[in-house]
C-alpha cells in the first residue's frame, strides 16, 4: 500500500501509520526451529559430551548463516542442549522432555546405554534422533522411522579390530574385558566372535564398569594367563587408568584393542601418557578427518571455535543436525510429521561422508579407521 508523502509528514502519528501498513508488507516472518543435543555433560566422559555438543553449535551457526527459507517463513535454528549424564533413566527422561517441549529433532545420545532406551520414547511421539556416536546394533533393531545412525556400528568395529589382530599382527591368544553396558558389550562379543572364526585364542574373560578406576585385580588374574593382547568394550575413562596399570604389572608389551569410546583424543592424558599407549590399536566408525572431504577446513573452524575442545564425534554429530535441516528444507516443513519420511531418503554431501541410509535407519556405506598413538597423538592406520 502506498501511503502519500503528505498524510506521513502532516500528521503526528503518520509514520507509525505507515510503519504498521507497510511493515507486514516488507518483512517476513521469522521461525525458530529447535534442534537438541543430548549427551553426557557430566561425569568421567563429559568431555566427549561436550565434543558432540559443539558439532551441533557449529552446524546451528552455519544453518542460520544461510538464511534458509523454510515453508516460507525465514528460518532460524537454536540448539536446546541436555544432559543425560550417561544414565538410561537420566535419558529417558530427558527423552521426553524434549518430545513435550516440541524440539523438532535430536542429536543423540552419545552411548548405546541411552540410545536405545530414548529411542522408544522418541518414536512414541515422533521425533527423529541421529546419533552420531552410539554403536549397538540393537538400536536399529525394532526399524524406528525416527532412529538413525550416523557411523558404522560394532559389528564393524569389532569385527575390523579382531581380523587386524588375527590376520596383520598374527596374534594367537587374547583376554577380553568389558564394562557391561550394552556398548561395551556389544562390541566385544563381536570382537570374540570373529576372533574365534579367525583361530584366536581366548584365554580369559572379565568385566568392571563404567565407573571403576581400580583394575589391578582383574589385570594380575589375565596375567597369570599371559595374553598377548587385551580387548577392553568400554570408554577411555576407564581405558587410560588400565593402561597405566597394565604397566605397572609388566604388561606394557600386551597388545590393547578397543572400539570407538576409547579411541580419543584424550586416552594418552587418560593414561598419564602410560608406556603402554604405544601398544593401543583402537577403531572408530567413519573416515579420519584427514580423509573426510573438506574434514581438514571444517576441523579448522572447529578449533577456532572451541580451541583444544576435538575429541572424536563432532564431525557426525554436525552432519546429523546438517541432515535434519536437509530433511525439513526438502519438505518444505518443520514439523516432523511431515519431514521425518524425508530422512530415510537422504542423500546429503556432509563433512564425514556421502550421507545415505539403508534399511532400518543405518548408514548405507560406512566406513571404519583404525588409529593408534604415536608420541602421544592419535593417528590413522588406514
Amino acid at each position: 500500500m502506498i501511503v502519500p508523502s503528505a498524510l506521513r509528514f502532516s500528521l503526528p502519528w503518520g509514520a507509525a501509520v505507515c510503519a504498521a501498513l507497510v511493515g507486514p508488507a516488507l518483512a517476513q516472518e521469522v521461525q525458530t526451529v529447535k534442534i537438541a543435543h543430548v549427551g553426557p555433560l557430566s561425569g568421567g566422559i563429559a568431555h566427549i559430551g561436550k565434543d558432540t555438543e559443539n558439532g551441533v553449535r557449529l552446524a546451528v551457526d552455519d544453518l542460520n548463516a544461510q538464511n534458509l527459507v523454510i515453508g516460507g517463513k525465514k528460518t532460524r535454528f537454536e540448539i536446546v542442549a541436555e544432559d543425560d549424564a550417561g544414565d538410561p533413566r537420566q535419558a529417558t527422561a530427558v527423552a521426553q522432555k524434549l518430545c513435550d517441549q516440541k524440539v523438532a529433532g535430536v542429536v543423540g545420545h552419545l552411548q548405546s546405554g541411552t540410545s536405545i532406551p530414548a529411542s522408544t520414547v522418541y518414536f512414541k511421539c515422533g521425533l527423529p534422533h541421529i546419533t552420531a556416536a552410539a554403536t549397538n546394533p540393537d538400536l536399529t533393531k525394532p526399524a524406528y522411522p525416527t532412529t538413525y545412525r550416523l557411523i558404522a556400528n560394532d559389528n564393524a568395529l569389532g569385527a575390523a579390530l579382531a581380523l587386524f589382530a588375527a590376520e596383520h599382527l598374527q596374534l594367537k591368544s587374547v583376554a577380553i574385558i568389558d564394562d557391561r553396558t550394552a556398548y561395551g558389550q556389544g562390541v566385544a562379543q563381536v570382537f570374540k566372535a570373529t576372533a574365534l572364526q579367525k583361530g584366536l585364542k581366548v584365554v580369559g574373560e572379565e568385566f568392571t564398569n563404567d565407573k571403576a578406576t581400580d583394575f589391578m585385580a582383574i589385570l594380575t588374574s589375565l596375567r597369570s594367563k599371559k595374553p598377548e593382547a587385551i580387548f577392553y568394550g568400554g570408554l577411555d575413562a576407564q581405558a587410560g587408568p588400565m593402561l597405566r596399570q597394565m604397566e605397572q604389572l609388566g604388561l606394557g608389551q600386551v597388545k590393547f584393542f578397543g572400539g570407538d569410546a576409547l579411541c580419543t583424543e584424550k586416552l594418552p592424558e587418560l593414561s598419564a601418557r602410560s608406556p603402554a599407549l604405544k601398544n593401543v590399536t583402537c577403531a572408530t566408525g567413519g573416515a579420519s578427518i584427514a580423509k573426510m572431504a573438506g574434514g581438514a577446513e571444517w576441523k579448522r573452524r572447529y578449533d577456532a571455535k572451541f580451541p583444544g575442545q576435538f575429541q572424536i564425534y563432532s564431525p557426525y554429530a554436525y552432519d546429523a543436525a546438517m541432515v535434519l535441516a536437509d530433511a525439513m528444507r526438502r519438505a518444505n516443513s518443520v514439523d516432523p510429521k511431515v519431514f521425518v519420511p524425508l530422512i530415510a531418503k537422504t542423500q546429503y554431501k556432509g563433512v564425514t561422508a556421502q550421507i545415505a541410509f539403508a534399511a532400518k535407519g543405518e548408514l548405507a556405506a560406512p566406513a571404519v579407521t583404525l588409529y593408534s598413538y604415536k608420541d602421544g597423538s592419535r593417528v590413522p592406520l588406514n
